[in-house]
């Protein structure tokens, strides 16, 4: 698209907005929402058959950052990927409100092997799934579907009683971002209406779905573009950061890998709302160059963490008094790369054991300090291997650092 005369800033087409009645639904709140009777809608532009085209330094900078990460899959793909449950849990925790409900990666592991967990854990491990879930229809299907984006909001929200009812579907009525949590009074951004998000759903879809698009520019328009829609109540920070994963996996920029890239975005919330606000203002470089940095950020720090785990996995070697190679605690120190959070039933049923011989490894690592039995899992024990563990907290903290360093050079 060329650039606006007028305006060279403009390298996209901007929102539109138009005045459309409103009354309250409920008598809560100030009485100055209660009066209010005009909002101002956002209507994004359609984008199913618009290109764009990036300038050079935007396009060397993607590719570069592309190139980075196509480079860490290929390398280490198969050594990160048992840990993309944990990357997406770095994810879902940076993601939307799911940040007000932060818990221990220990409570997280539970979760996820069903053995008790808080209710934190447990929405973060609904989070987990939702955005696998997405992912991997992309990954198997080679399209991104409406279906599968409404299963993966499903997901999020089927175990939450308030939210149940909503799970996997659309909004029927108007939202708002920002402001009062009675009235779009003050806010921030206000989406399309609701009677319009069933065709810009169906027109993004399209978009997300062409060969023909630079892929960090795709994922970029795709996050901008299904922000701005909204498309739900409440879960689109999670679902719209599991699109850029979806849309990487799609177009096979990843085949294995889940790289935290989503976290360095929304490291500095401002800018990360200042660059959808450019978006909806007709520049979508912005977030282009910050979907970039941030797969560059993320790539660098993953492959710290892959090199880590490699040398962690020599480590327990000989902690545990280097084991023969096909031995069950030689193979379970390989499972517990994949998977830091183990039950005796999972150990034997990955690694088709024995009981005895199942209770013996675990029995053996235990005592080496490799692993530790989570907190509150007396009665179901769930191990835990803490360095793992570490790692991967360790991978979130150099993200964010990472980050903040970037914006402060900038």
């Amino acid at each position: 698209m060329p650039q606006d005369e007028e305006h060279p800033e403009i390298d996209w087409l901007p929102h539109t907005y138009e005045a459309r009645p409103w009354r309250q639904r409920t008598i809560r709140g100030p009485s100055s929402d209660r009066k209010v009777r005009e909002v101002t809608v956002s209507l994004p532009p359609l984008i199913a058959e618009r290109d764009y085209a990036m300038e050079r330094p935007l396009a060397a900078m993607t590719s570069a950052s592309l190139g980075d990460l196509r480079n860490l899959d290929l390398v280490h793909g198969r050594t990160l990927a048992g840990l993309n449950a944990l990357e997406l849990r770095t994810e879902a925790v940076d993601s939307s409100k799911i940040e007000d409900v932060e818990a221990s990666l220990a409570d997280y592991g539970r979760a996820l092997l069903g053995v008790g967990a808080t209710a934190s854990a447990l929405s973060m491990a609904s989070a987990t799934r939702a955005m696998s879930r997405l992912i991997d229809d992309a990954d198997r299907t080679r399209r991104i579907r409406l279906e599968a984006i409404l299963a993966a909001h499903h997901e999020l929200f089927e175990h939450q009683p308030d939210e149940r009812a909503r799970a996997g579907r659309v909004r029927t009525v108007q939202n708002w971002v920002g402001g009062s949590d009675y009235a779009p009074t003050g806010a921030l951004h206000v989406p399309p209406p609701p009677e319009t998000v069933d065709d810009y759903l169906a027109d993004l879809v399209a978009f997300a779905n062409r060969d023909d698009v630079p892929i960090l520019a795709q994922a970029a328009i795709v996050h901008a573009q299904f922000e701005s829609i909204h498309p739900f109540i409440d879960g689109n920070g999670r679902i719209g950061r599991a699109l850029i994963h979806a849309v990487l996996r799609r177009r096979r920029a990843t085949r294995h890998l889940v790289v935290p890239i989503a976290s360095a975005l929304v490291a500095h919330r401002e800018r990360y709302f200042g660059a959808l606000g450019d978006y909806r203002a007709g520049n979508a470089h912005t977030m282009v160059a910050m979907l970039a940095s941030a797969t560059s950020i993320a790539t660098g720090a993953a492959r710290t963490t892959a090199d880590d785990l490699v040398a962690l996995r020599a480590s327990w070697g000989a902690t545990a008094g280097d084991p023969r190679p096909g031995t069950p605690v030689f193979r379970l120190l390989d499972l517990l790369t994949e998977d830091p959070f183990v039950t005796t039933a999972l150990v034997a049923e990955r690694l088709a054991l024995e009981p005895p011989e199942t209770d013996t490894a675990v029995a053996a690592l235990a005592a080496a300090g490799v692993i530790r039995r989570a907190p509150r899992t007396r009665k179901a024990p769930v191990w835990v291997a803490p360095g793992v563990l570490e790692l991967v907290d360790g991978l979130r903290r150099r993200i964010r650092r990472e980050s903040r360093l970037l914006q402060d050079r900038a």
